[in-house]
């Protein structure tokens, strides 16, 4: 097995020369790179992958070099240590695993085409030149780029073009950067252009298969955004432009090459006249999470990958605080309440989770440490916990200094800790390694015990988990004068219950906002105080009581039927963030019911309780005056209404249907998946698969290909089920890219479920060899035990992962997940009687 060795010992390099000549046709790569640097010793080693190394010149002179494919090395014998120059010549493949330098595939009337796109974070800068493949080995770089140039293409890169000599594009020396920063792109594309207050030019570019009017959204978020980054951070953008690129085929979200950003279609390009509210507010902090990269990640980098949460935590934050700030009618944090705050309560619960910082031992591990929900989500969350307790003025001058102090270099989490502890005067540190080295979250219980209101902490599990009496210090932000600040030990007595209630004059709550990350387990006095005027209550506070109890539910401190009712109190809320959270609620319950028994026929009709009067509010078309609360909370009030079958919803989808029947991409956006799914599962036939299908393959807008996608896999004929499921090998149908949401809302469907189910057992070898290397490889276990609900599905999981548990990258996963299928098959056979009879009693 192979160890981990950090080559940055042996060789600091401090400037690269890279040619590529590239061959798209015959998909080969001739490379040959120079690199300046020291030497420690005379013996070093260089990152490649899949490199053919013709020969190794050191000062002019060629010398003995030895590949190590296990280890990605390339060994080098030098003459002497001290200051050297290496080159190395060599060929390479063009692979479409879309790592390292890769072609991307799209289609103009019928017609295919590619551009070629790069991809190197973690470690695939290595697949495309010599290098010292570490966030720590920043250097410069001078790229010159030839290929089987085409009349009206496009290369960009990192740094603007200087000149074109011999077919031969030579780009701008870089400033000290990583590795895996280095980007380049070339093909038939097209842009639009602007510029921000300060003088840097900003780019959009995207395959000329999309309407010019896709990249205007853009262009004016990512414009704005610089524009409030160099504002907010007091330090200037550090280049001469911003571009953004989105390419057919990528396999993460977004990419923060410095100057040059990647980007998934579905995250850049968007129809401006019809296109989701939500849709927008996702693309507008993609694109403002990676622009705040461009500072925070790469002028300052992490010293090594153990400190990753250092770049996306950050960046996850100021996504939210920039479009705060250039849209707040969007009330953009709801969306982190809906969307962050969940995924890392959630993933945070369960045993053997990932702590925020956490040691790389295998290389393999490297892209294992991209768990979303925890240092992307959690990692903000974290960070959002910080802001609040040191404000913003003292945030911007810790960042000010910290930018000063790192710039061009290298960071570990201690050093952002330090700036804004100098900055606030708090011990920051003290605070937040609890958050940072721990894994998992506390469940504050807040009881009156012997007339004491008292407050405990204690690690919160869903399913089994081994309970290390472990301590956070939680900013608890409570409404009663008499709780402290930070909560640090594990009992806290507040005083005199009756005493406190009096003197407050409302009922006691924690977490107030929201903004920490622990839940509150209110006793039977204390909840029933809160419930008393729960109407009355904001809309966040209200969303956290429902989310807590739904979490203490799946952690089997609190019985699942004691939440149904308090569903049907908040069925009329007019909060989108509200009903986001009693419409998740009620989605859980359906794991109780068998399909097409009589229980479902109960849950049906509770959610048609729930939903029938908001439907026959908002209905399915927009009002001119309608708030933006009713404008999102519509899809999860129509989708109600279809599961509930009310005839009324499904007759409407129906004639909307056939309205538009002849083009359905303009149905309107927020309402047009509902409408094609309900067609799909009532009046679905062979004819509208293929053609649906078919709309699919030829549309470029990402929004509609993401309702076709829902829609068509919600087909309920087994002969359509197995059409469906032969077609996740067809990349000219399905890119692997969107594999994975085609395979996990196949698995949902309780139609679909078998086949998918036996179609990843059945394909693994071939999903590893296609997307192995991707870092959301693992997440494909993570998708079926999301699902999986019996004690066969169980048997079956560990029957196939357990064998696969021995490999570093899958290990976690493998070990976390059975524990999260487990949970939810013990609280089924626990509860299911119980939630099905309160259910059958709240009709």
């Amino acid at each position: 097995m192979a160890e981990l060795t950090r080559f940055y010992n042996m060789f600091q390099p401090s400037h690269y020369d890279i040619y590529l000549n590239i061959d798209r046709s015959s998909k080969t790569i001739s490379g040959k790179t120079t690199i300046s640097g020291v030497a420690q010793t005379s013996k070093i080693a260089l990152h490649q992958k899949d490199l053919s190394v013709n020969g190794v010149q050191v000062d002019g002179q060629s010398v003995p070099f030895v590949i190590n494919r296990e280890l990605d090395a390339l060994n080098i014998s030098l003459p002497k240590s001290g200051s050297t120059k290496v080159t190395v010549d060599y060929t390479a493949p063009l692979t479409d695993t879309m790592m390292g330098i890769y072609p991307s595939y799209y289609e103009i009337d019928g017609e295919k085409k590619q551009i070629i796109g790069t991809q190197f974070e973690t470690n695939f800068a290595r697949q495309a030149f010599p290098c010292i493949d570490e966030p720590e080995a920043k250097a410069t770089f001078d790229l010159a780029i030839k290929f089987d140039e085409q009349p009206d293409e496009t290369v960009l890169a990192n740094t603007p073009e200087l000149r074109v000599e011999n077919s031969i594009h030579y780009f701008d020396t870089t400033v000290k950067m990583s590795t895996y920063l280095v980007a380049f792109a070339f093909g038939e594309l097209q842009n639009k252009q602007t510029e921000t207050s300060s003088g840097v030019k900003v780019g959009v570019y995207a395959t000329k298969a999309h309407d010019p009017k896709t990249l205007d959204f853009a262009l004016d978020i990512a414009k704005r955004s610089i524009e409030f980054f160099e504002d907010f951070y007091q330090t200037p953008y550090p280049l001469a432009q911003s571009n953004q690129l989105a390419l057919p085929d990528f396999s993460a979200g977004a990419m923060e090459n410095w100057g040059l950003v990647t980007y998934r279609e579905a995250y850049l390009v968007l129809d401006p006249d019809n296109t989701a509210l939500e849709a927008k507010q996702v693309v507008a902090t993609v694109i403002a999470h990676e622009l705040a990269h461009q500072w925070f990640g790469d002028l300052v980098t992490m010293k090594w990958w153990d400190d990753l949460w250092l770049n996306e935590s950050f960046a996850n934050m100021m996504e939210y605080v920039a479009i705060d700030a250039l849209e707040p009618d969007w009330h953009i944090w709801e969306l982190f309440q809906t969307s962050d705050v969940p995924a890392a309560l959630h993933r945070d619960a369960t045993d053997g989770v990932q702590a925020v910082h956490v040691q790389v031992n295998h290389p393999a591990e490297i892209d294992s440490l991209f768990d979303a929900a925890i240092v992307y989500a959690k990692g903000a969350r974290m960070l959002v916990m910080v802001r609040a307790l040191i404000g913003d003025n003292a945030l911007r001058q810790g960042l000010k200094t910290y930018f000063a102090a790192h710039k061009y270099g290298n960071a570990t989490g201690a050093d952002l800790w330090q700036a804004l502890g100098d900055a606030s005067g708090q011990d920051v540190s003290a605070v937040m390694n609890s958050w940072l080295e721990q894994p998992g979250y506390p469940v504050v219980s807040a009881e009156v015990l012997d007339g004491q209101l008292t407050l405990t902490q204690k690690q919160f599990f869903i399913g089994e988990g081994q309970d290390d009496n472990r301590l956070w210090q939680i900013p608890v932000n409570s409404n009663y004068e008499a709780v402290p600040k930070i909560m640090t030990e594990q009992t806290v007595v507040l005083g005199d219950y009756v005493t406190l209630r009096r003197e407050a004059g409302e009922a006691f709550y924690l977490n107030m906002s929201n903004d920490s990350h622990f839940i509150v387990k209110y006793d039977a006095t204390l909840l029933q105080d809160i419930l008393v005027n729960v109407d009355q209550l904001d809309a966040i506070t209200q969303r956290q009581m429902i989310q807590d109890l739904h979490i203490l539910a799946q952690g089997r401190q609190i019985a699942f039927a004691e939440i149904v009712p308090l569903l049907v109190r908040f069925s009329n809320s007019d909060s989108k963030i509200v009903n986001d959270a009693l419409y998740t609620v009620a989605q859980d319950l359906r794991q109780f019911v068998t399909p097409d028994s009589d229980e479902e026929k109960y849950l049906k009709q509770f959610y048609d309780k729930l939903s029938r009067q908001q439907f026959e509010r908002l209905g399915w078309h927009a009002k001119n005056d309608e708030s933006l609360d009713d404008e999102l909370t519509r899809r999860y009030i129509v989708s109600a209404a279809l599961y509930a079958e009310n005839s009324v919803a499904t007759t409407q989808a129906h004639d909307l249907f056939k309205t538009h029947e002849g083009d359905l991409q303009q149905l309107p956006a927020e309402i047009r998946v509902f409408i094609i799914r309900n067609e799909v599962q009532n009046y679905g036939d062979q004819t509208l698969f293929d053609d649906l299908l078919l709309n699919y393959r030829q549309t470029s807008d990402a929004g509609y290909k993401q309702d076709l996608r829902a829609a068509i896999t919600s087909v309920t004929h087994p002969t359509l089920v197995s059409q469906l499921v032969a077609t996740f090998k067809n990349a000219d149908v399905i890119k692997p890219q969107d594999l994975r949401g085609w395979f996990g809302s196949t698995l949902r469907n309780t139609h679909g479920e078998q086949a998918a189910w036996d179609w990843l057992r059945k394909e693994w070898d071939w999903l590893e060899a296609t997307v192995g290397g991707d870092m959301e490889f693992t997440t494909y276990i993570t998708v079926a035990a999301s699902v999986l609900k019996t004690s066969q599905r169980l048997e079956e999981f560990k029957n196939f992962f357990n064998p696969k548990s021995d490999q570093p990258g899958l290990t976690r996963e493998i070990k976390m997940d059975t524990r999260v299928i487990s949970s939810r098959v013990a609280l089924i056979a626990s509860e299911k009687d119980a939630v099905n009879q309160v259910i059958a009693d709240n009709i």
